[in-house]
């Protein structure tokens, strides 16, 4: 079985991601790619992230070559697919339509520097690119032009998108994001939110270069 491991990590960050209620319903898809196998490991289309196994994951090239598995792969397969193409650091794709974040995506705004943890995107604003029909060619190009060097792209009017060394690191940072949106939803319920300046968040960006165990 191809990717084996990668199809267990799915199946069970699938399940956290649901838990947390970052992935309502059958919304949000999960991958993980390989470069030394040419192949990802993605969460198939229409069922919920909650539910999938490691039978469920489907293998593909970046083509959208189905390589092994039964279900047909997520609709936004292609949206993975350029990420990894356009960022050589990154190994796994998450997006989910988690609320606060989709709410921004939806008024068309950026997720703004309100905490410090929106630095994890490695950007000073995570950017909202515009609306394009989901499963399309199109907003999978629209997301990585709009995503630029950053790690996370909102989506119009639909939700984020992040990518990460490593699945944990793509899921942490897609919590990180929805903390730092419903702060910033938050904030402008009731008044003008206090942004940090570019050269506080770029202090930050440096910081979270060496931020965690190992490093």
């Amino acid at each position: 079985m191809k990717l084996e491991s990668a199809r267990a990590q799915l199946a069970e960050w699938g399940r956290q991601m649901s838990r947390e209620g970052l992935c309502p319903g059958t919304s949000g898809n999960l991958s993980v790619y390989d470069p030394a196998e040419g192949c990802m490991a993605v969460t198939p289309s229409g069922v919920s992230c909650g539910a999938v196994t490691p039978e469920d994951i489907v293998v593909m090239d970046l083509d959208g070559r189905v390589l092994e598995g039964e279900r047909k792969p997520s609709s936004e397969w292609a949206l993975h697919a350029i990420l990894c193409r356009r960022h050589p650091a990154a190994r796994a794709v998450v997006h989910t339509h988690s609320v606060y974040c989709t709410t921004l995506a939806v008024l068309g705004l950026p997720i703004r520097p309100v905490h410090y943890a929106a630095a994890a995107a490695g950007v000073r604003e995570v950017p909202c690119a515009p609306y394009r029909l989901f499963g399309t060619r199109e907003l999978a190009e629209q997301a990585a032009e709009t995503c630029g060097d950053g790690r996370a792209v909102l989506l119009g009017n639909h939700g984020p998108v992040v990518w990460g060394e490593d699945l944990p690191g793509a899921c942490a940072l897609a919590r990180d994001l929805e903390f730092v949106a419903r702060l910033q939803w938050q904030a402008m319920a009731v008044g003008t939110p206090s942004v940090l300046t570019e050269e506080e968040m770029d202090r930050a960006m440096v910081r979270f270069r060496t931020y965690g165990q190992g490093k």
